[in-house]
Parts: structure tokens; C-alpha cells; sequence
């Protein structure tokens, strides 16, 4: 599953659209969207765009939401992360 992520980041949000696009026509019948942190909602869209414009034919299969503990120089902090999981009909 791992070669069929899509890990959302700063990038406008039509760069994972593409991606996600990309992986969908090169055979794969699950893709999966991953985000932390404030790219939560770029993810949202990024899904929703690929369901609504591009792809009518693809539905969400599972959302996944977690809390990951992140260590850095003022201690601990705790991130939100989500995983969008795609799937053909």
C-alpha cells in the first residue's frame, strides 16, 4: 500500500491531485492520501477534487485519524495526521 501514497504537503493542491490522478491510471485501484498538521485540510480538498471533477467513479473507502507525538528542542508536541483512503467502484 505504501507505493500507492500520496504524502500532501505545502504544494499547491493540483500537484497531488495530479499524483493521486497519476496513480489511478497507471493501474492501482487504491490510493492512499496522507497529511499531518496543517495539511489536513489541503488533503480534504485534494480528495474531494479527485472525486468530484476528475474522477466520478472513485469513492472514500476509509479515513483514518490519528495523533502522532513529535519530539523537537521545546519538548514534545502532539500533531494531528488523517489518511484518506481511495478506492474504485
Amino acid at each position: 500500500m505504501a507505493e500507492n501514497s500520496v504524502f500532501v504537503g505545502n504544494k499547491p493542491v493540483m500537484n497531488y491531485v495530479l499524483a493521486v490522478l497519476t496513480q489511478f491510471n497507471s493501474g492501482a485501484t487504491e490510493v492512499s492520501i496522507k497529511a499531518r498538521g496543517r495539511a489536513i485540510s489541503r488533503a480534504v480538498d485534494v480528495a474531494e477534487i479527485v472525486r468530484k471533477r476528475f474522477l466520478p467513479d472513485v469513492d472514500v473507502k476509509d479515513i483514518k485519524i490519528s495523533t502522532e507525538q513529535i519530539d523537537s528542542e521545546q519538548g514534545t508536541a502532539n500533531v494531528s495526521a488523517i489518511e484518506i483512503i481511495l478506492a474504485k467502484k
